[in-house]
């Protein structure tokens, strides 16, 4: 490629950083890597009553716990800045009055009522609405007339009559749209701001961006911005737009479906891993060549091909992801795994903040005794349940093994075994369960699972010894007397 490559995440400061958006960024990060491109950040600010407190910060702070990186942006500035849309108030203004003076702009003075009625209207007669072009070819004096009712002009593109505007999307293939469907729009509102579309290409143009790979939902956006190309004689970067995700319903994802957590602050607060979420979102519409499904940030860098972007909707498998988080937790050092899980025991209030050492040592053994199972760190509360009641309800399979006939033989002959000991250990409690064997003559399930399901009340988990070491003697012992009545 000749020209270097240089792509942009242009998030608005109007909320947290989402799944979806996360994704766009992804894709542009990579493809900007794999090419020795530049990768930039460029805050879309302009509909300042929707933007947030911290909106900004927010968006840079969790791209970067993902493990994203960027060449230029409003923290770290460029030669093509500034890189807020509310800064560049003036560059718009030029072209804008470039626009007007060419035609291909034009002062509209409807009003929001009279456009409201227009669009009522054209919906009633069964027509797709759009603008109209009442303000069209306004003489000047029309203008100053109906500037002297103080009304305020908002400024619209001309779109050309007649003409089919096309693309070669890097995704769809060519995408052709009609310009008569689409209606003079408005490049700047009453109060001089402009619009998403205006601001955008002029951005995207001054800023030098090759590509531009955005979601779906922004197709019919890619007609309106290269007739502002066109129309100021500029050529349009090559776009690419992503397919939807979509939840297990098939419906795309949206930002009131609870059934999926969507933003990325919610996913680091759970105690899910960064380069475990930057798989799986890299995984969402795009796929590798062969089998494999876990690669770290610089594989992905090195096989990265935006050749390969689906071309069907991206299914956000919640249960992909977990198990995808799992594989990466085994990865960790213990320690690791203990500062994801810790706090989230601690707000349960199943341990304290401050601990003695011993209480230490006991948490990171537990902790310790889940790695292998645990999806993400908050799971270990609901993991480790059975080792903080006091009461153990028993569901009806656990009610079953219970009632086997050989049960109160093995956990009578078990809590001697128990009761005798002087060291509470894995390795004891091992050689307990082995001597109540050669007592009972009961082996295999018939042995192990009436003492799981005394001990612990559950009839599957993690290794029973290390389980019933860290349950403690007396706790032990006074489940087994419940169950043996």
């Amino acid at each position: 490629m000749s020209k270097e490559v240089r792509v942009r995440y242009a998030p608005s400061p109007t909320g947290h950083l989402h799944i979806g958006n996360a994704r766009t960024a992804l894709f542009n990060y990579l493809f900007a890597r794999n090419q020795n491109g530049k990768f930039i950040i460029r805050i879309e600010d302009t509909d300042q009553k929707r933007n947030i407190e911290g909106g900004e910060e927010s968006q840079l702070r969790y791209l970067k716990w993902l493990g994203i990186d960027w060449d230029e942006s409003i923290d770290i500035g460029g030669e093509y800045g500034p890189y807020r849309q509310s800064e560049r108030t003036e560059i718009y203004q030029k072209y804008t009055d470039e626009l007007l003076e060419k035609g291909a702009a034009y002062y509209c003075y409807c009003t929001e009522e009279e456009l409201e009625k227009e669009r009522e209207e054209q919906t009633e007669n069964g027509q797709m609405p759009r603008y109209s072009g009442k303000c069209r070819n306004l003489t000047e004096e029309q203008q100053k007339e109906l500037a002297a009712e103080g009304r305020k002009p908002s400024i619209r593109f001309r779109v050309p009559t007649g003409t089919v505007v096309k693309f070669n999307d890097i995704v769809k293939g060519e995408v052709a749209f009609e310009s008569d469907g689409i209606g003079d729009y408005v490049i700047v509102k009453k109060d001089g701001t402009p619009t998403y579309n205006y601001a955008v290409a002029i951005d995207d143009h001054l800023m030098e961006m090759t590509h531009v790979l955005r979601g779906d939902d922004h197709i019919s956006n890619t007609p309106k911005q290269i007739m502002i190309y066109n129309a100021l004689g500029w050529e349009p970067p090559v776009f690419g737009h992503m397919t939807l995700i979509v939840n297990e319903s098939r419906r795309k994802l949206s930002k009131r479906d609870e059934s999926i957590i969507q933003f990325i602050e919610q996913y680091k607060e759970l105690g899910y891993l960064p380069e475990a979420l930057f798989n799986f979102i890299t995984m969402l519409g795009w796929s590798p060549v062969g089998e494999e499904e876990i690669f770290s940030k610089e594989q992905f860098i090195e096989i990265f091909d935006p050749a390969r972007l689906s071309k069907s909707p991206a299914l956000f498998d919640t249960n992909k992801l977990r198990w995808m988080n799992n594989q990466y937790m085994k990865q960790l050092d213990l320690d690791e795994v203990v500062d994801l899980s810790l706090p989230h025991l601690v707000k349960a209030g199943r341990v304290e903040e401050q601990m003695t050492e011993e209480q230490t040592k006991w948490v990171k053994e537990l902790i310790a005794l889940y790695q292998e199972q645990m999806s993400y760190g908050a799971e270990i509360v609901e993991l480790t349940e059975m080792f903080f009641k006091t009461e153990i309800e028993y569901n009806e399979e656990a009610k079953a093994v219970l009632a086997e006939e050989q049960v109160p033989e093995v956990l009578q002959a078990f809590a001697t075994e128990i009761e005798a000991m002087e060291t509470f250990s894995p390795e004891e409690i091992k050689a307990a369960t082995k001597a109540v064997q050669k007592a009972t003559g009961h082996k295999g399930k018939k042995l192990f699972m009436p003492i799981r399901v005394a001990t612990t009340g559950e009839t599957h988990g993690p290794e029973l010894p290390k389980a019933i070491s860290l349950l403690g003697k007396a706790t032990v012992l006074a489940r087994l007397a419940k169950v043996s009545g």
